[in-house]
């Protein structure tokens, strides 16, 4: 690989919900139970302490973030790891990282490019013929920056708190019928590379297409490129398994067994729903990591780090799998965020690496902590 991976990574918005519960659950937390480490401005790790704690209250179970910058390292957690116990959610813990998946599968994208073994402006048409029916009208730079048009495959799908979906819990979904399932609406976007209209089926497409380019799975590939040279020992691709790895909070959606909607654990489930759009699982030290060694070059090159930053479309926020946006006192954060249903995530750092923040927590739905987190992030990221 024509990279220089780094070993040691130097000092380190939100998406749109997935999915949101279609009917009310009240959730109480039993208790919080918080854990800061000490930190020469006591001050400064306090108000990110009562951030978090906010956060909790406003709409998680239970939630853990790591911040670094020129102090150091500050871990906090708040909340339960269990509904109905006191336990503390663990600082180092595992959870489901979403979408910020996709910038994995857009870095490893970008190197094959690098390589020579495909190129931004190929067609999904040549390297995936008669999959999609204007497949020769898009392109892998529109997969990757949600302008292709192709319809989203979440949009089909049953979703809580009905029956439906949990009937589907333990079912293994292929990308090809996942796909098939988006192909059979119309676009959103026409012509293609017009518009931004986010899509998860764009990055099941790249799956497909990291593997006839590399050979191998694209989960090889991640892990080969990204989570073994940046020793990311808490991140996985777990394919079909349910497991997210101890520790780890567990994670919690309304559903309806018997017509009235209540929490119900869900850590467990099969991850092929989402696919290379969103299967990952991590830790907030492994998401900080791997975000400053994308933004100081050490995973793709400088002018491919420049196209990831690039609107896709006037007016977005988003690039080859990478999101940015402007914090309260002006300052620019890159990244991106991530729904898995029960678990949500936010992993974002300032340009030049000198501070990093990531947030993961465990929804309690219908409650949106996202304004929440903001302003925790906000707190990280302003003087």
């Amino acid at each position: 690989m024509p990279y220089t991976l780094i070993t040691e990574v130097g000092m380190m918005r939100a998406q749109r919900a997935w999915v949101s519960a279609a009917a009310a659950v009240a959730v109480i937390v039993a208790g919080t139970a918080a854990s800061a480490a000490p930190a020469e401005h006591g001050a400064d790790r306090k108000t990110l302490q009562e951030r978090l704690d906010h956060v909790v209250d406003v709409g998680a179970v239970g939630a853990l973030a790591e911040v670094r910058d020129e102090h150091g390292v500050w871990r906090g957690t708040s909340g339960v790891a269990e509904l109905g116990t006191t336990r503390a959610v663990p600082a180092r813990g595992h959870f489901r990282v979403g979408s910020i998946s996709k910038t994995f599968v857009a870095t490893v994208v970008l190197q094959l490019v690098e390589e020579g073994e495909l190129g931004l402006d190929d067609t999904v048409e040549s390297w995936l013929p008669g999959v999609l029916p204007a497949g020769e009208g898009m392109t892998v730079r529109q997969l990757l920056n949600h302008t292709s048009g192709v319809y989203d495959y979440v949009s089909t799908l049953p979703m809580p708190p009905g029956q439906e979906f949990v009937a589907n819990r333990w079912r293994t979904w292929t990308p090809d019928e996942l796909v098939r399932r988006a192909v059979a609406n119309p676009p959103s976007v026409d012509p293609p590379g017009s518009r931004y209209s986010y899509s998860n089926t764009g990055y099941l497409l790249l799956g497909r297409i990291i593997e006839k380019a590399a050979g191998q799975s694209y989960a090889e590939e991640i892990e080969q490129r990204i989570i073994e040279p940046l020793r990311l020992r808490g991140t996985s691709v777990p394919g079909t398994s349910p497991r997210v790895p101890q520790p780890r909070p567990r994670a919690y959606l309304p559903v309806e067994p018997g017509g009235t909607a209540h929490p119900t654990d869900y850590t467990e489930m099969n991850p092929s729903l989402f696919g290379t759009a969103g299967e990952m699982i991590s830790t907030t030290r492994d998401l900080n990591r791997f975000v400053a060694a994308l933004l100081d070059g050490s995973l793709v090159s400088d002018h491919l780090l420049a196209e990831m930053k690039k609107p896709g479309a006037e007016g977005a926020t988003y690039g080859l799998g990478l999101d940015w946006y402007d914090t309260a006192c002006g300052v620019r954060v890159y990244g991106n965020d991530g729904d898995a249903l029960a678990y949500q995530a936010w992993s974002y750092s300032t340009e030049d690496g000198r501070r990093q923040a990531t947030v993961g927590l465990t929804s309690n739905r219908p409650a949106d902590p996202a304004d929440a987190v903001h302003a925790l992030l906000d707190e990280a990221f302003c003087d």
